[in-house]
Parts: C-alpha cells; structure tokens; sequence
C-alpha cells in the first residue's frame, strides 16, 4: 500500500467489519473508533465516519452499546467542543432503541457532550433534540428524552425555559407509564436547574400528580424524588410541600 492510500484504509476496514456477519468482528471495530478517528483527522471524522455512523442499521445490541459509549468520549476527534454538535445524530438515533441499555447509555454520552458544548449550539442543536425526543412517536424516544431536559434547560432562553418545562410535564402525563416513570426518575435533576418561582409552581404540581399515579411503580420513584426537592425547597415549603406527600406515602397501601 502507497503512502497517499493509508488514510483511506482504517475507513474500509471500518466499513467492511462493520457490515460482517461476525458480530464479533464488528465490535471490534467499534471499540477501535477512536483509533480510526485519529487516522482519519477531525475533519474527515466529521464529514465521513460520523455520518456512516449515523446510517449504520446494525441491530446487535452490544454493538450499539459500544457505539454509544465510544460517541460519548469523542468530542477530541471531531475538532473539539464547537464541532460537539456533529456527535448528536448518531447518539439521537440509539436514543430511540427498544434495548433498554442502549439508550440509557446514549442518553449518558449526550449528557457528557451536552454538558462541554457552548450554550449557543445547545440553544441550535441539543434543544431541539430534547423536543424532538419528547414529541416522539415511539415511547423510547420520549423515555430518553427524560433523562435530558437538565443539561438542556439552563442555557435556553426563556420561551426555550417555558417550553421545555410543558414537555416534562406532558411526559409526567404520558399514556405510556414506562415514560411516566422515566420522568419521575429523573426530574430531582431536573428541579435542580429550575429557577425558584417555577420550582414552587411547576416543577411540584408535576411532582403531585406523580405521587398520584395510578401505577405504583411511578408513585415509588416519585418517592425516591422527595429526598432531592426537599434539599431543593425552603423548610416551611418541604412542610407544605413534601410532607403531606411523605404521610400519604406512608399509607399507600399498595407497597408490597
């Protein structure tokens, strides 16, 4: 091989295990993704392996896992935090799995880059990934979407702010109770990054109406959540708040 063929060579390798019918063969080369990255360059990265990444329909679950894992750490390979955002598609993508693993594993990886990335290109691209997600048709999209709305709230703007906080709370709502209970699992994170006013008004009355669930599956880790608004709230509000909640649970005569 010449010397003006190398670079070109990790990208075929890749691309070639990556549609074997080794699975085994495939996760290696997954797990090699930052070495490739680096034969590549940044920007060839950005332009030919993150897209074919974007487009792989490999349906072994390890493999995804891999492949969420590896994107979450790669921001050095695409040219660092301002091309951050070339990450989210991929990652957008294994959001939306039925492998419960998966998804919660891209949805760690976009916290990791969301939370290195400029507030403008959260404001451009990780928002409208978050609203995507929760508007989603399939409840695995809006299940990850839950675990998200902290690292997108404290940059957007305040009709971005005001809008984000009707998504949780229609996912609180949600048909679908897997979803129901994502949103409750997550909002303490949540809560943490809401301004004082809305904590008090928004954030319990989504609060409420999950600590009155019909699934008590919900109810138990709106539970698990009294802990992270009580550190949250002002004494006299965790009395008039979180109290009440706390006696009810008590009673719940549904705790096996």
């Amino acid at each position: 091989m010449s010397m003006a063929d190398e670079p070109l060579y990790p990208i075929a390798v890749l691309i070639d295990e990556l549609k074997n019918d080794d699975i085994q063969l495939r996760l290696n080369s997954i797990r090699r993704l930052s070495t490739i990255a680096r034969a590549l360059g940044e920007e060839r990265t950005r332009k030919e392996l993150i897209p074919f990444l974007s487009e792989n329909n490999d349906d072994d679950d390890e493999v995804l896992l891999a492949m969420a894992e590896e994107l979450g750490v790669f921001i050095p390979y695409v040219g660092g935090v301002e091309h951050a955002h070339v990450l989210l598609p991929p990652l957008e993508i294994l959001c939306t799995v039925e492998e419960t693993c998966v998804r919660d594993k891209a949805v760690e990886s976009l916290c990791r880059i969301g939370s290195q990335m400029r507030e403008s290109d959260l404001v451009d691209w990780f928002i409208p990934l978050v609203k995507r997600l929760a508007g989603g048709e399939w409840f695995t999209a809006r299940v990850s979407a839950c675990g998200l709305f902290h690292i997108a709230y404290p940059s957007a703007p305040d009709m971005l702010k005001t809008e984000l906080r009707s998504m949780c709370s229609q996912l609180c709502q949600d048909d679908m109770p897997m979803v129901r209970r994502a949103a409750a699992s997550n909002l303490g994170k949540f809560a943490a990054t809401v301004e004082s006013a809305h904590l008090k008004t928004d954030i319990m009355s989504i609060f409420e109406d999950l600590t009155q669930d019909d699934q008590d599956s919900v109810r138990l880790l709106a539970v698990e959540g009294c802990a992270a608004l009580g550190k949250l709230l002002e004494p006299q509000d965790c009395i008039t708040h979180i109290l009440p909640v706390i006696v009810n649970f008590s009673q719940d005569k549904s705790w096996r």
